[in-house]
Order: structure tokens, then sequence, then C-alpha cells
């Protein structure tokens, strides 16, 4: 159980024990004393044992065509949809659906453009989605919706025997993180979340000096999503209903984690022989949006706006089993410039990011000249950027990450191979978001991580993209 002589107001706690039960996703534990409320987050570490096999090295048999159906195609499910489209004869799109039906009609209209036909629509209702899902000629959904909803819509998928890739982060509850370990062993389905930033040329680049020892042991890495939007966030047409807006109203935390984090959580194994241990998060006073809000037009639903709970920036700091450190930050209000930080330290050199950066043991105390420092990103550029080098630059996405990553998706599924990430990197490194706000509800205090893993993270494992050299 954890102290109570935490740095911890119980009077503020008991207040905010509805928030607590919501992260948890187990409901509002108003009725519960402060020491059970207590012991209800420290049995988040508490071991679940699962009836079902794992779905670590999940092969299912080699599809030669994906047939793929698409939920969302706003902002981030359009472009996914021309990157399928892309593909050409590795995968065939059979169906859209979106509750808005001008964006599913976009998608329809640009897939005719080049001469993909029958492509079925679903947006008569807002669960149109599902009537999608029972077709029986679908292989692969990818989920493009505001965060709260990927976890119903890709539970159902599972069920309906699809195969699931869904946008970041992948659940939004300690309880729904389960929710997708659990179906997914149980259906015996792959479910992915779209990290698209592990499969950055820089970030390859980085995996592969790690994987051949160049950094030495390991100790720190810090990440970060720090990246402006105000403007995006307060539009009208920005976000659908702006839903993103919404979420900095109502929670105070890591709201955002998984792209900085995915590469660095990859660099130091996580569950493939470490794991996260636990987190201590604390956040900044907020300023930014309540001054922004006062700039926006008058008939916005925001306007005025000064009742925001999460601060400009968020810190969380986490502890891996094997001891290693990681600095992970949130700020998407400041005008700091954009950065992912991509940082790690090891006992024979550094790298850190925006702008890359590297320093090794016995190379001065400095960083590496550009031309020193362009001879190692060459030497380690991974493989897969050269072969797809024509692709990339026909079809970019972020610099070309995206096209990378939905190759893999489906050229994986076409050669019956384990997917890169799994259902347990998702629930790892979205945990993260309902981790921080519990740590900041109950006065920056340590809280553990759960193991999704169910103890398998101790088996040392090579991820999937590094055994395509």
């Amino acid at each position: 159980m954890m102290s109570n002589s935490n740095n911890f107001n119980r009077r503020k706690f008991l207040k905010s024990s509805a928030m607590v039960g919501a992260l948890l996703g187990v409901g509002n534990v108003n009725a519960l004393s402060p020491d059970a409320i207590q012991q209800t987050v420290a049995n988040i570490s508490t071991p679940r044992k699962s009836q079902n096999k794992s779905v670590i090295g999940l092969k299912v048999a080699p599809i030669e065509q994906v047939r793929v159906a698409f939920i969302g195609v706003g902002n981030r499910g359009t472009g996914h949809v021309k990157l399928v489209e892309a593909l050409g004869k590795k995968a065939k799109i059979i169906a859209i659906s979106d509750i808005r039906d001008k964006y599913a009609q976009n998608s329809i209209d640009y897939l005719k453009s080049k001469g993909v036909k029958k492509v079925a629509k679903y947006s008569a209702t807002k669960d149109s989605w599902k009537e999608m899902l029972q077709r029986d000629d679908i292989d692969l959904v990818i989920i493009s919706t505001p965060w709260e909803n990927h976890v119903e819509m890709s539970v159902y998928a599972m069920q309906q025997g699809k195969h699931v890739a869904l946008e970041v982060p992948a659940a939004f509850t300690v309880e729904d993180c389960w929710k997708l370990v659990d179906t997914a062993e149980a259906t015996q389905r792959n479910c992915m979340m779209l990290e698209n930033v592990c499969y950055g040329d820089e970030e390859l680049a980085i995996l592969q000096m790690v994987d051949q020892g160049i950094f030495g042991t390991l100790t720190h890495g810090e990440a970060a999503y720090i990246h402006d939007l105000k403007e995006l966030m307060f539009s009208k047409t920005g976000y659908y209903n702006q839903w993103r807006l919404r979420h900095h109203i109502k929670y105070d935390g890591n709201l955002y984690p998984t792209h900085g984090l995915g590469p660095v959580a990859q660099y130091m194994g996580i569950a493939r022989g470490d794991r996260f241990g636990h987190l201590v998060s604390m956040s900044s006073l907020e300023a930014n949006l309540t001054e922004y809000a006062k700039t926006v037009e008058k008939d916005n639903e925001f306007y005025q706006q000064d009742k925001f709970a999460h601060g400009d920036m968020n810190s969380t700091l986490i502890q891996t089993a094997k001891g290693r450190s990681i600095l992970l930050q949130h700020d998407v209000a400041t005008y700091r410039p954009y950065s992912r930080i991509n940082a790690i330290a090891g006992t024979k050199g550094y790298h850190e990011g925006y702008p890359s950066r590297l320093s090794f043991a016995g190379k001065g105390h400095g960083w590496l000249t550009a031309e020193e420092h362009q001879e190692y990103f060459t030497k380690y550029k991974h493989p897969i950027w050269d072969s797809l080098k024509d692709e990339i630059a026909k079809n970019g996405g972020h610099g070309g990450m995206d096209f990378v990553m939905m190759y893999r998706l489906v050229d994986c599924l076409n050669k019956g191979l384990p997917l890169d990430m799994d259902v347990y990197d998702g629930a790892d490194w979205s945990v993260i978001t309902p981790l921080s706000q519990i740590s900041i509800q109950m006065g920056n205090t340590p809280v553990k991580f759960p193991d999704f893993t169910r103890g398998r993270w101790q088996e040392e494992r090579k991820l999937g993209i590094m055994q395509t050299l």
C-alpha cells in the first residue's frame, strides 16, 4: 500500500477520486476510503492471469492481397487511404466508414481517380462502422478516430475476426489497455498501434547503432511531443468537434506520449528484456490556452475559456526494471519549437535530436562535426530506407516514415510474419496517459505499471524491423 506520508492532500484526493476511477476504468470510487483508493491504485501492478495464448510473435497465414477497411478518414485517415492505395497489388481497399459522409465520399472519390472501384461506403449512422465490420471480406481494419473511440472499435473488429491497426494513443484508461490485450489474446488477432515515428530514417539508424553496441550500455533516454497546436485545437474545422481541446479541459497528464516514447522504448528493449517499472508525473502552470482563448472568434465555443486542467508542460519521469530512466514531456501549448527530443545515453555515446547530434567516447567533449555525423548515419542507415527510396520519395508522409510503416504492416501480413509492434507495445506506451494523470491527481506520487506481457517481457527478442537486414 502507498504511504499516506506522500506529499498529498487527502481532501483534494477525495475530491478527485471520481477522476482516478475513470482513469483506471473502474468507475467512481467515491465510496472508498482514502486508504482503499490508494490500494486500488497500487493494485494496477498486480499480475493478471489469462486463459488464452500470448500473441507475442503472432503469425497468421500469409495474405496474398490484404483486404482493408477504414474507420475515420478525416485528418489522419485520409492519408492512410492514400498510402494503402499506393501499395498496389499488396492490398485492396474494400470499404470506408466515417460519421461525416463528405469525408468518406472524398476518399472514395480519390480512389476512383486512381482507378479503384467498388469501394463500399458506411456513413448513414454513428454505428455504421459496426455494419461494415460484419463483412466477411475484410482482413485488416485501420482506425483513425478520436482517442476515446479506439478501444470499442478495435475490440469489436478483433471479435469479428479482423486484424487491427489503430492510431495513437491506443487507449485512454488502464482497463481499456487490458481490454485490447485480452481481446487480442482471445481472438489471436493482431492489434498494432500505428506509431509512425518508429519508422523514421533517424530513429531506425539510431536503433541500428543501439543494436550493434555503438552506444554501449544504455542508461537514460529523453522523449517528447512538443508541438504548438493551439491554432488547430481551437479551430472549428481542425479536429472533429474540437475533440482534442476538450481533453485539455478535462485531463492533466501526458495526453500524447507515444511519438517520442516509441523509439526510445525500442532502443531500450521495453517488453523485450526490460519493462517500464513506475513513473512520477507533474505539470506546470496553465496559461497559454487561457490567453489564446481570448483571441479566437466570439462564436467559438471556447472563446474566453479559462478552465483548462492541463498545464502548459507535463513532465513524466519513468524508471525501468533494469534501472534506466526516461524523461518524457508533453507540450502542445507553448511556443517551444517542435521536438520529440529523441535522446539516448549510454556508456560509449549519446544522441539527441532536433537537430540530430552525436557525441562519442574518445572524440572530445563536444558534438561530432557535420561530416562525422553524416558518416555514422550513412553507415547505419536502415536498408529499408534504401530499398523503398523511390516509393518514399513519391508517397512521403511525415518525411516518408508513414509510407515505411504502412508498407511494413501490409508486407508482414502478405508474408505471414509477426508485425513489428504488437498489442503489448501499444498498451505499454499508451498507459502512460492514465498513469501520469493518476500520479498528478495523487499529488505527484509514484505509480507502478501493469505488466501486459504477464512476465514475458524478460524474454529478450529482436524487433521484426531489425530482422529484415
